[in-house]
């Protein structure tokens, strides 16, 4: 394996993005859990026992699925590929950082998580945890995502989990990260499990590392399938996890153009939209700092997205950085855009994605008719659409 800890330019830091702008108390905790996580990697029978469920009960590999119907539609000798983390136990890429953590969790002593989610999958895959390693777990979500999904609360109570329904401000990801954080922070034997590359070091690191896997993955796998690495990794962006997975692989190969896709929303001019990378600037939430969509006061501000999973007004600070350098490329598709997407997979290729999955499906539809023979796109299926199918027939009328 690589090594991808290239973009931390000191321990915690991305360029200027990243930290632990967190008090005393809980800062000595992130420092025990760093340590803890530093010393689990130089542990052969942790990474023994990581590699071995995420193949015997995660199902890794995750597929390369080449999408011939849609190359044919709508290229020009194009070739669109996807890396299947649909296909993963519990339906999404989540559950690769969950089993890290929770790992972790145990190593340390714990016998309790907490988590937040927005889509759902994050809380899913914590409450599959919890339940494999004999830990309890309380899982926040937002009151508006709650009744946006139900189908993954009622997965997660029937896995045992506590579901915490927050209707704090708008009732979204970031009031269930803020009311997670707060759970954190007056439980000090409690483990925090987060579920993207944000919030204070180490997590935005330690994520990173426990998602890379979907990159060595689809590494080895599309060089084995085209006999050359990608021209386009493409992935969706809300806090980044699925994006940093994929992307961590292919940060040193210039020749390789990777594409952050962010959700616009309502239109990126509309106000309602949650493209922290393309319309954000640098502040601090959540104990790090990177991009924020702020209000007028500069504090984090109203975001929209269809998509549960997306609408947080923060993204990973290594994101961050990586775009300042020049090193990914920013696009944003709107919800239209992303049920468009929705339906093109499911009809053309028997594919149902998740929305959040949907919304880099469909900057690859609009990208494959721009590029020349023998092009190719890999995108990474970041979770099935189970969760999403209300959603998408109550806004297609279907």
């Amino acid at each position: 394996m690589r090594n991808h800890a290239e973009t931390e330019t000191r321990r915690g830091y991305f360029g200027e993005y990243g930290g632990a702008f967190v008090d005393g108390s809980i800062g000595s905790r992130l420092k025990e859990l760093d340590q803890a996580f530093l010393d689990a990697l130089e542990d052969p029978s942790f990474q023994q026992e990581l590699t071995d469920l995420l193949r015997r009960y995660v199902g890794r590999p995750s597929a390369l699925t080449f999408c011939a119907n849609l190359s044919s539609r709508l290229g020009r000798g194009a070739r669109l590929y996807l890396k299947r983390e649909d296909l993963n136990h519990t339906g999404a890429h989540k559950i690769n950082n969950a089993l890290g953590q929770g790992l972790l969790a145990r190593r340390m002593g714990k016998k309790e998580i907490i988590a937040e989610t927005g889509a759902g999958m994050h809380g899913t895959a914590c409450a599959t945890v919890a339940a494999l390693l004999g830990l309890e777990c309380t899982v926040f979500m937002g009151s508006q995502d709650v009744q946006r999904q139900a189908a993954n609360v009622a997965r997660m109570k029937a896995l045992g989990a506590r579901v915490v329904s927050v209707s704090q401000g708008d009732g979204t990801l970031k009031e269930a990260v803020d009311a997670a954080l707060h759970e954190y922070a007056s439980n000090p034997q409690a483990f925090y499990l987060l579920g993207s590359v944000v919030g204070p070091h180490p997590y935005p690191t330690m994520v990173r590392h426990f998602q890379s896997v979907i990159g060595h993955e689809a590494r080895e796998q599309f060089l084995k399938e085209e006999g050359r690495l990608p021209h386009y990794a493409v992935a969706c962006v809300g806090g980044g996890s699925n994006a940093m997975g994929l992307f961590s692989a292919f940060t040193d190969d210039l020749d390789v153009k990777l594409i952050a896709v962010e959700p616009a929303g309502k239109g990126l001019d509309s106000g309602l939209h949650a493209a922290s990378l393309m319309r954000g600037e640098p502040a601090i939430i959540h104990g790090f700092k990177t991009y924020v969509i702020t209000d007028p006061n500069g504090n984090p501000g109203r975001v929209h997205s269809i998509s549960s999973g997306l609408d947080y007004p923060g993204v990973g600070p290594e994101l961050a950085h990586l775009k300042d350098m020049g090193r990914i490329s920013c696009e944003g598709v709107t919800d239209q855009e992303a049920l468009d997407g929705f339906l093109a997979l499911s009809r053309h290729e028997g594919i149902i994605p998740a929305l959040e999955s949907a919304h880099a499906v469909a900057f690859a539809m609009k990208l494959l008719p721009t590029l020349s023979d023998g092009t190719t796109v890999l995108v990474n299926l970041s979770g099935r659409g189970d969760k999403d199918l209300n959603t998408v027939m109550r806004e297609l009328e279907l």
